[in-house]
């Protein structure tokens, strides 16, 4: 049995500080089952409204911001957990620096 794994040991610590007006993106796994990002947005960076045709997990591991999801309207924090299922229009507004985990399952 082939033993495949990957081990991140912080990930707050693996992408480096945002310059300015800038998201920094970097994929941790991407394969025909998954894809694994880890994104860091200087505060104001907003990602418009947009859909997927894959379920989205995003976890949010540092700062603060707002998500629109379908009609729905919520502030997102460090700790929270968003599950959106395939085609859900959705769209992204950070008002302090923000780290965040984003999960594709295809």
């Amino acid at each position: 049995m082939e033993n495949n794994h990957t081990v991140v040991e912080d990930l707050l610590r693996r992408l480096p500080e945002v310059p300015g007006d800038a998201v920094l993106s970097q994929t941790l796994i991407k394969d025909e089952k998954m894809d694994i990002t880890l994104f860091s947005f200087a505060a104001g960076q907003e990602l418009t409204e947009h859909t997927s045709p894959y379920r989205a997990i995003v976890e949010v591991l540092k700062g603060e911001g707002t998500m629109t999801l379908g009609k729905d309207f919520t502030a997102i924090k460090a700790g929270s957990w968003i599950y959106m299922p395939p085609d859900l229009p959705h769209s992204l507004k950070t008002t302090t620096p923000l780290v965040m985990l984003l999960t594709l399952v295809k």
